[in-house]
């Protein structure tokens, strides 16, 4: 089955969607993908069928979504929980993990004509190599495609990323490349797998349970949520519209909430950068107060100077990351080359 399916919607899913596109639209959003083995149960199937109806599925759900004009999907594919389960489960959802990204691979011609950018977040080191480098490649081939970008949580809980991130900002201090006062709810923020992708406007979860299970925690603290009772192989486009519908009734509470926290964001940047600059006018100034003035232009000194240094931490930060993926799809072409 393709990832990228290019099929038309009924006469009656056309007007839907446009009249659902005449309101405002989420741009991104996020999907637990909840129910496979709940399915496989009721069909009385085996589970990794119900994984596989899953697959299916989501390839279904994407091409709704770029109906929609929904540029950007995260979907929540195996957590680091998802280990801890049987043997054999496990295996099974890691091989068919492989088919699927060699299929994603054999269809380059297909996602350059769509230009969709595959992202892999999560900590890959917990998978098996041979799919790392599959994995690796396939984010290196899609690198440059900017029109659709599908994010997809493997081997991720939201716990596990904060806890990464954090590293990530002790590692930047340790190398001299920021202080410890130059952390913040910002920076963490762009430390974080999902660094390159705004939050999600939406996030939908089906199979009927009403909880996160350690999934975007922080990401979506201002975005709509919506629990739905399908399971997920049998997912609809009219779910989706009711999903959508849901973020439409709630927009304009959550766009205020989203612009009162960038502004408190700001605040609290601008009273820390006051905090440090305050501190190094009194240890330069034998204690004498300075005038509005100098303070002023401190302020404007220092905020230049932390901003450049966040921002060459950030360089080098992602300059790490490129070349863990360079790296492994280079082994990737090694081993497809001796073999």
């Amino acid at each position: 089955m393709s990832w990228i399916r290019e099929s038309e919607l009924s006469l009656l899913q056309k007007i839907a969607a446009n009249i659902l596109k005449a309101g405002p639209m989420p741009k991104h959003v996020a999907f637990i993908m909840d129910g496979n083995r709940r399915f496989a149960r009721k069909k009385n199937v085996e589970r990794q069928e119900g994984h596989m109806q899953g697959f299916n599925k989501l390839a279904e759900t994407l091409c709704w979504c770029q109906h929609l004009n929904i540029r950007e999907v995260t979907v929540y594919a195996f957590s680091i929980e998802n280990f801890k389960r049987a043997k054999a489960e496990v295996d099974g959802l890691m091989e068919l993990a492989k088919q699927k990204f060699t299929r994603l691979l054999e269809e380059r011609d297909n996602l350059e004509k769509h230009s969709v950018c595959i992202r892999v977040l999560g900590d890959l080191t917990m998978l098996p190599l041979d799919l790392q480098q599959l994995i690796a490649k396939a984010v290196f081939e899609t690198r440059t495609h900017n029109k659709c970008f599908l994010n997809v949580c493997f081997a991720y809980t939201s716990r596990h990323e904060i806890t990464n991130a954090v590293r990530e900002m002790a590692w930047g201090v340790e190398q001299g490349l920021i202080k410890s006062s130059d952390v913040s709810e910002a920076l963490l923020s762009k430390c974080l797998y999902s660094n390159n992708s705004p939050n999600p406007d939406l996030l939908i979860r089906t199979s009927g349970e009403v909880r996160l299970s350690d999934f975007l925690l922080w990401q979506t603290s201002h975005s709509c949520l919506v629990f739905q009772s399908v399971l997920w192989p049998e997912y609809s486009f009219w779910n989706l519209c009711e999903a959508i519908l849901q973020y439409q009734f709630n927009y304009r509470s959550i766009q205020k909430a989203r612009d009162l926290h960038r502004e408190e964001q700001e605040l609290q940047q601008l009273e820390a950068d006051r905090a440090c600059v305050a501190e190094v006018l009194q240890h330069h100034g034998n204690g004498k107060p300075a005038d509005a003035q100098r303070r002023q232009e401190a302020l404007l000194h220092y905020t230049a100077c932390r901003e450049e240094r966040v921002q060459d931490f950030l360089e080098a930060l992602k300059h790490k990351r490129d070349s863990f993926f360079t790296d492994l799809a280079s082994q990737a072409c090694c081993t497809s080359c001796v073999c």
